[in-house]
């Protein structure tokens, strides 16, 4: 049974939390709840980027998907070295 819109959306901040990497693509979120489909887990990310939670990174190449907090952490420690 797929998971209500809340939870998924719970799980996307918790996975973006706890993932070594600061950055996610989308495709890694897949897995909060497999029986949702992608399109659905897009525009989940999508509401949770509007909301402020998540955020867009780019590579240069690709967007990804990123907590707001863990990024400027991330840029932060990377200056100091």
């Amino acid at each position: 049974m797929a998971l209500s819109e809340d939870e998924i959306k719970a799980a996307m901040i918790e996975k973006a939390t706890k993932a070594p990497k600061p950055q996610l693509y989308i495709k890694d979120f897949y897995a909060c709840d497999p029986d949702t489909k992608p399109r659905v887990i897009k525009n989940i990310a999508n509401a949770l980027v509007k909301e402020g939670k998540l955020m867009f990174w780019s590579s240069g190449s690709t967007t990804m998907y990123a907590r707001p907090d863990r990024i400027k952490n991330e840029e932060g420690a990377e200056g100091i070295n």
